[in-house]
């Protein structure tokens, strides 16, 4: 990744509806691994029909926003934003039908979707990707200011996917929420290293959400942040925003 545009390389396309509707994860998550999902509502993810979110960057010389609406048992994403041109889009997919869409759905538009619902749910990504190895590897000083807190080391395979040899690491409070984390891309010939803390908790319905995210990527500034985050449950029409 040479630019901001991508700050994250996940691959999440492997996992469809009814691995969320049974809650299958809970199979193969590792323990702490479940602690720290079910700390943000994993256990309700289940009542979630559709979440809604701006996914705002700010990063030198980078300004963007792009609006999503995901609904996780029919893995349907509507997406409000610009192309890499600047034009503005549109669009209405069924990820399961991925190969049929659009090339800009396909290799920008979607990938997107990926990298930015990853920072929205990252706890939730530890139990759900199961080919991730999570390791607990104890009390460790804070790669930002001072303290120290639990660190988990989240690594991906080497090969397949868009997180190929990628690591987090995720550095815990006693409360089981993340308090900053580290990224380091397994892509070595563009490296990218981003560090950031996890602030400005809130609910949206049953879910946890941390809004604001603040550090750098490559030693430069970094800001990611949500806006109109809300969601819709299982037999309502109507938006819980988040608060």
């Amino acid at each position: 990744m040479t630019n901001f545009t991508r700050i994250t390389k996940i691959a999440f396309v492997a996992f469809g509806t009814l691995f969320f509707a049974t809650g299958s994860w809970a199979q193969t998550c590792a323990p702490i691994a479940q602690k720290i999902a079910k700390a943000y509502g994993l256990d309700s993810f289940g009542k979630i029909e559709q979440i809604r979110y701006t996914f705002n960057l700010v990063a030198p010389g980078l300004t963007l926003s792009r609006m999503w609406i995901w609904e996780p048992k029919a893995d349907r994403v509507s997406f409000d934003g610009k192309d890499k041109a600047g034009n503005p889009v549109k669009v209405t997919y069924d990820r399961s039908q991925l190969g049929s869409q659009a090339a800009n759905v396909q290799s920008e538009i979607d990938p997107n979707f990926i990298n930015d619902q990853y920072w929205l749910v990252l706890p939730f990504h530890i139990c759900w990707d199961t080919g991730a190895q999570v390791e607990d590897t104890g009390m460790h000083k804070l790669p930002l200011g001072k303290g120290s807190a639990k660190r988990i080391v989240v690594k991906y395979p080497s090969e397949g996917g868009y997180s190929a040899g990628d690591t987090w690491e995720l550095f815990i409070g006693s409360n089981n929420r993340v308090q900053q984390l580290v990224y380091r891309s397994g892509d070595t010939q563009k490296p990218l290293v981003v560090i950031a803390k996890w602030s400005d908790y809130k609910k949206a319905g049953p879910l946890l959400i941390s809004m604001d995210h603040r550090g750098t990527a490559n030693d430069k500034p970094l800001r990611v942040y949500f806006s109109d985050v809300a969601v819709k449950l299982t037999g309502s029409d109507a938006w819980i925003n988040v608060k």
